[in-house]
């Protein structure tokens, strides 16, 4: 039966497909995949659960704008590779965005089939689609256009930066990216552990990025190579600065500066950037710990602490001063974190970090906490519990608390404004900053955020740029 004969009410009748899982007490000693992706007859049967809506308000939630029921449409009819190529004209990323966007947020959350039961498995089916693309080794690079003669330098190769690139590329500019690490990727490199996000995965669709004619040159500080005002009057006729987010925050507490406290961005550079994750392949400096305690809530204490289990971690504590209800993570990290034997001490608050005589770790001393009045996140604020004061034996501490805007390149370009973080302040219409012919997107701009709205950013920024070229 074709995907497109069934009546709303037999599409309605078919289960949510679940996505395979390696088991937990396997995988927690491992930097395999945990999702290990849909089955062809699987996805099909899911992507047949689609409504194809009128009016798709998951088109909505979408930052980039892809065209969902009608890659979803194309799965279901078995033309697969037609499905990754229907991702692609919005997406250029769809096996990362597959594997890390939080779709519950967006795309599926004003999904018709959520208000009675659960959303089509959008993330999932995108994952499939980009996946099955890859596999076949066959990625179509669209059809170029005449170049503009306009060269545009992107600052940074993370998610803004390459979506901007590519969007350009297309629009027939001449676009370098600048990046200071040896690899390409940003966040999505050094932030994202091997279990969550493939490095080959990744390194795929950055290529595909390279093929739409984009040239990416590493090892280069924007800042410190060379300025941005000194790319921009040795020809470029713009520039997109997507630098992230890569300074972390500390609780500045007694202890923060013994041996064996990291923050989280350090630690998951050198696990995954560093490659630590194949020991003894490569013999990476990095404390392992028995006892690791990661202070945090969000997404990447989830991958810290996932990753300090997988190198050998006989106890991994999350440290959260909220309630697992308040907590800024995806559903769907947590329990993965719970299941593979992560230890969670909620409504706890570190106040020093203990060490012995040598300057080492041994110890976090927290308070316990209790939930108050909402503050202005809208999550009730945690208040100490008086006289709660104990101690957790921990040989490594990471903090993974958040962190703050990159200052480098506001710091040596003359005319663009931040915000009281340090953040780049741009026109969310346009991305435009208050230097002409400068736009930039992503944490740069808004703080931590996600992948998605990253490129989001990206898209806007690279339409802006168009305009501003022209």
């Amino acid at each position: 039966m074709s995907g497109n004969n069934l009546t709303p009410k037999e599409r309605m009748q078919i289960q949510r497909q679940h996505m395979p899982e390696q088991d937990p007490l396997a995988r927690n000693k491992n930097f395999e995949q945990v999702n290990l992706g849909l089955a062809e007859e699987i996805a099909i049967m899911e992507a047949k659960r689609c409504l194809q809506c009128k009016n798709p308000l998951c088109v909505t939630g979408c930052p980039v704008g892809v065209n969902i029921p009608e890659f979803i449409k194309l799965i279901a009819e078995g033309r697969l590779l037609e499905a990754a190529q229907k991702l692609k004209e919005k997406n250029s990323l769809p096996a990362v965005c597959g594997r890390v966007c939080p779709q519950e947020e967006q795309c599926e959350k004003p999904c018709i089939l959520g208000k009675k039961g659960k959303p089509v498995g959008i993330g999932n089916l995108e994952r499939f689609a980009a996946d099955f693309e890859i596999a076949m080794g066959v990625a179509k690079i669209p059809p170029l256009p005449k170049s503009t003669g306009k060269r545009v330098a992107i600052v940074g190769s993370g998610p803004s930066g390459l979506t901007a690139a590519g969007e350009l590329a297309k629009l027939g500019h001449s676009v370098t990216i600048f990046e200071a690490l040896h690899k390409s990727g940003g966040v999505l490199i050094y932030g994202i552990p091997e279990f969550r996000l493939p490095k080959k995965i990744l390194n795929v669709e950055v290529d595909y990025v390279r093929k739409l004619g984009v040239e990416i040159v590493n090892n280069y500080v924007v800042g410190k190579t060379e300025t941005l005002d000194g790319l921009l009057s040795s020809g470029y006729h713009a520039a997109f600065i997507g630098t992230g987010a890569g300074l972390p925050y500390f609780m500045n507490i007694p202890g923060e500066n013994l041996n064996g406290v990291y923050s989280a961005n350090e630690y998951l550079t050198r696990v995954n950037l560093m490659k630590a994750y194949l020991f003894p392949e490569y013999d990476t400096p990095i404390f392992k710990g028995r006892n690791v305690a990661v202070v945090g809530g969000g997404n990447t204490a989830m991958d810290a602490v996932r990753t300090s289990k997988r190198l050998g971690a006989a106890h991994s504590y999350i440290i959260y001063r909220r309630s697992q209800a308040e907590m800024p993570a995806r559903i769907e990290e947590v329990k993965h974190a719970e299941e593979e034997g992560i230890e969670f001490r909620l409504l706890t608050n570190p106040i020093r970090v203990v060490g012995d005589e040598k300057g080492w770790v041994n110890g976090i001393e927290c308070l316990k906490m209790e939930l108050g009045e909402p503050d202005a996140s809208g999550r009730r604020k945690p208040v100490p519990v008086k006289g709660s004061e104990f101690i957790i034996d921990v040989d490594i501490v990471i903090i993974a608390i958040g962190n703050g805007a990159n200052p480098l390149i506001p710091m040596t370009t003359k005319g663009i404004d931040t915000n009281r973080y340090g953040n780049i302040t741009a026109d969310p219409k346009s991305q435009a900053t208050s230097k002409p012919g400068v736009f930039a997107g992503g944490d740069i701009v808004r703080g931590g955020a996600t992948v998605i709205l990253a490129m989001g950013d990206g898209k806007v920024a690279a339409q802006s740029i168009n305009e501003y070229l022209k």
